[in-house]
């Protein structure tokens, strides 16, 4: 083995754990997949690096995207926090937007808040940053204290205007310190942007999930001395997992995949590609050209976070996906059967209910022999034939093998409608792009959606099943950062206004790269502004050009997206961006052979089609 550190990439699913080890010395590469648990990314090292139970792990270099904040989030797992905010606003998180989920249903769920209690204090700034109330310190003490000591660690700061001055927040955060709570976020570091809502989800979430990420991974740390140990953000690039946040890390395990894509179709020279992850819970479905397409807010699990993020649209259909005869239609989930107990030839459940897993192997799409563990295609049989049975009581007699293609073009019907919102929805024609098809189940299904499509072009990588953990090897280490432009008119004067800002962003996050190792020599710097018409709510984020290329730039993007422009309507500039990406010293192997002419068959099969 050569003495170079062992390169490690984990990508921690809701099903699997896919594990690669890479030695850049002596060319070797390793590959496993696992179910999921919380010690799975320990155990996959372990594995790759062929230890025994009672032998260390030796110092290497860890890779890692993981859906633990997302599930804590949908499950509504994490710690109990405090929300402070400024007298009179208590209960505007809770209204929200008044928005309905399905406008005509006639009983309303309001969503869970995520904050366990709320504290008002007089504390306030108006709109350009002047201190209106400051509290008074005592009694804000008493108060924090009297809190801390009903169990709350986690303390949620979000102060009316606080983005333009976040002095008193900055002081709040000191007595919560001094009260004993030890987890403190401030709202204007945590999204120093207008909208209070939007900042509030956002910071509440930070308090609510931040601390239970940090205990996790404080565990992996543990096990994993001398090792350095960065982490996946939604935004397709990798931070010391010391300074990850739960807002940054809810599309943490897909993010790998996009930028396996991206690295992949431009390997290949491929212009335009949309990447199909099919898993065992999910399928993430993303649209790449050149650069990879970004959003800075979202709705994640009816709970508004601000913090960037890879475009990727996800739906319930993956291999654990339940397959379901409802009234007279058949459905394929959301619901799943997840890791544990798992799809029914699994042979790990008593349940009855068939699985997307279970339909492509009763229809010969999969190779039984080539799976990680023995299976019982009797069960999953027997499943669908009890569903033919309800079918015939219903007037339509189908055969075994029908009732499973209808699951699978369910299924695919989904799978495609998901692709066209990353896609058609944003103004691009799907058929100019190649579909590069990944994850453990996507290779079932590709040619029946990309059919759907009418998509022409398949991309299959050699290790497809474990493709975003690949991706965490060709992912950069990031830091993004952001300043309110405080929406000046777009013109050369307010651009040329904004170079302080970006200049201090710039030096912020080089600080930040640096104090992790990071060589910042080499790093790429690239600066954004958030532009919108006067009027509206919705920001476009465009790359900085002088004025008036970046309003033609703006016009063409806005006519692509929503069919129209408004020539005679001022632009104005919302924030200013700077992002830094620095490239890893050792990426994984890029495989760039296409159109291999196949070898000679190694078996002959029974599919039905």
């Amino acid at each position: 083995m050569s003495e170079r550190r062992w390169e490690i990439w984990i990508d921690r699913g809701g099903t699997f754990t896919d594990c690669v080890a890479w030695n850049s010395g002596s060319s070797e590469l390793r590959v496993i997949k696992i179910l999921s648990s919380h010690r799975a990314p320990l155990e996959g090292i372990r594995a790759l690096l062929r230890l025994r139970p009672d032998e260390a792990i030796p110092p290497c270099n860890v890779r890692m995207g993981t859906t633990l904040a997302t599930n804590a989030l949908l499950e509504r797992r994490g710690v109990p926090c405090l929300l402070v905010t400024t007298r009179g606003f208590r209960d505007v998180l809770r209204i929200g937007t008044q928005a309905r989920s399905d406008l005509f249903d006639l009983e309303i769920e309001v969503p869970e808040t995520l904050y366990a209690s709320v504290l008002e204090v007089d504390a306030r700034c108006d709109s350009e940053g002047n201190v209106l109330n400051r509290p008074e310190p005592a009694q804000v003490l008493a108060e924090l204290e009297r809190e801390r000591n009903s169990g709350i660690d986690s303390i949620a700061i979000v102060l009316v205007h606080a983005y333009r001055n976040g002095a008193l927040e900055r002081e709040l955060g000191e007595l919560a310190g001094r009260a004993g709570f030890t987890s403190i976020s401030l709202s204007h570091e945590v999204d120093p942007s207008l909208g209070f809502l939007s900042r509030g989800d956002t910071t509440t979430l930070d308090a609510y999930l931040t601390p239970l990420l940090q205990d996790y991974l404080r565990t992996l740390l543990a096990e994993l001395p001398g090792s350095s140990v960065r982490v996946m953000q939604s935004s397709g690039g990798l931070v010391e997992a010391s300074r990850l946040r739960a807002q940054n890390a809810l599309l943490s395990g897909p993010a790998g995949g996009v930028v396996a894509v991206a690295e992949i179709a431009r390997a290949c020279g491929i212009e335009n590609a949309v990447g199909f992850d099919m898993g065992g819970t999910s399928t993430d479905v993303s649209r790449v050209a050149g650069e990879l397409d970004s959003v800075y807010e979202r709705e994640v699990a009816r709970v508004r976070v601000r913090a960037p993020m890879l475009d990727i649209h996800t739906v319930a259909a993956g291999g654990g996906s339940l397959c379901r005869l409802n009234g007279r239609r058949l459905t394929v989930g959301p619901e799943s059967a997840g890791a544990d107990p798992g799809p029914l030839c699994y042979g790990r459940t008593s349940a009855s209910e068939p699985t997307i897993t279970d339909i492509n192997l009763l229809l010969g799409r999969l190779v039984p022999d080539r799976f990680p563990l023995p299976l019982q295609p009797e069960r999953a049989r027997d499943a669908v034939r009890s569903l033919a049975k309800r079918l015939e009581k219903l007037g339509f007699e189908r055969t075994l093998e029908a009732v499973a293609e209808g699951f699978v073009e369910v299924a695919n019907h989904d799978m495609a409608e998901a692709i066209r919102k990353v896609s058609v929805s944003r103004g691009y024609d799907v058929r100019e792009h190649a579909l590069v098809v990944f994850g453990g189940a996507a290779g079932q299904h590709a040619c029946g959606v990309a059919r759907l499509l009418g998509m022409r072009t398949l991309l299959f990588h050699p290790h497809a099943g474990v493709l975003s953990a690949f991706g965490m090897g060709t992912a950069p280490t990031s830091w993004h950062g952001s300043v309110d432009a405080g929406r000046a008119p777009l013109g050369p004067e307010t651009l040329a206004a904004l170079r302080p800002h970006f200049e201090k962003l710039e030096r912020r996050g080089r600080e930040s790269m640096s104090a992790d190792g990071v060589n910042v020599v080499t790093a790429s710097t690239e600066r954004r502004v958030d532009l919108r018409y006067s009027g509206t709510e919705t920001p476009l984020t465009l790359g900085l050009e002088p004025a008036a290329a970046l309003r033609a730039s703006f016009e063409a993007r806005h006519r692509q997206l929503f069919g129209y422009t408004r020539p005679d309507d001022p632009i104005e500039i919302v924030a200013a961006r700077v992002v830094l990406a620095a490239r890893p010293e050792h990426a994984a192997p890029t495989v760039t052979n296409l159109g291999v002419e196949p070898g000679a068959p190694l078996r002959i099969a029974r599919v039905w089609l």
